[in-house]
């Protein structure tokens, strides 16, 4: 008697040898997913460009033996106000010490003049109490004009950091001058070397133009031009390689 085919009726072994008879479809294989191992790699890759560009800096720098330096590279001492938690400092500049000894001498000048004047026979009509005086005052004079000049050049930086340049102006104790621009917005630099004595001593100005607020940040005789220049041309090769890799800051 043949079987029914409805399948209200098909019987237990047909329904058994029909599902043994159809395979069932294999699953897809799942293909490893290579975004964060791509990932990994170019961050990998960027800091050891970053590091390349980091070592070719500080070679091109040397070492800066004390802290008075008016060409103090990467500072540990050295701080300012404005400064970003992960920012670092590779460079510190101040006017070349040559530039002192005008002040110097002048001070030099003020020192020796009260003695010089004791042998003018004007001065000894006034009473000796009078003339203490007048070199007490005489000497302060002296002391507050070297002390401002010194603090003028110890205060008066030009700084490099790893993300921009900065000018902070020191005009006395109660007001200072702070002028900055990033280190991709540097569009042009360049070296002005005039006279003798800055070729023999080798300082000179920098003009940095910028496409920041500040059109312009100019380094006052500082020591190396040369030097800094190629520091600033390496810090925007790898401020473009940041750009290019998306890894600005």
């Amino acid at each position: 008697m043949p079987r029914a085919k409805d399948l209200d009726t098909v019987a237990p072994d047909d329904f058994l040898n029909s599902t043994l008879k159809s395979p069932l479809p294999p699953r897809p294989i799942k293909k490893p997913q290579n975004k964060k191992i791509k990932h990994l790699h170019q961050s990998s890759n960027g800091k050891s460009h970053s590091a390349q560009f980091r070592q070719n800096v500080y070679g091109i720098l040397g070492k800066t033996k004390h802290p008075f330096s008016s060409f103090l590279v990467k500072p540990k001492v050295f701080n300012f106000r404005e400064r970003d938690t992960d920012e670092e400092i590779i460079l510190v500049l101040r006017r070349h010490w040559i530039t002192n000894l005008t002040w110097i001498l002048i001070t030099l000048s003020m020192i020796i003049a009260p003695i010089l004047l004791t042998t003018v026979p004007l001065l000894e009509s006034f009473p000796p109490a009078y003339q203490f005086i007048s070199i007490i005052f005489w000497y302060l004079i002296t002391f507050i004009y070297s002390f401002e000049q010194l603090l003028s050049w110890y205060f008066n930086v030009y700084i490099i950091t790893d993300e921009r340049v900065i000018d902070i102006d020191f005009n006395n104790l109660l007001s200072k001058n702070f002028s900055e621009a990033k280190i991709s917005m540097i569009q042009d630099v360049t070296s002005t070397i005039i006279g003798v004595s800055q070729t023999f001593f080798n300082f000179g100005n920098i003009q940095i133009q910028t496409a920041a607020e500040v059109p312009e940040i100019t380094f006052e005789k500082v020591p190396n031009p040369e030097i800094i220049i190629k520091v600033l041309g390496q810090l925007r090769q790898e401020e473009e390689l940041e750009n290019i890799e998306g890894r600005v800051k």
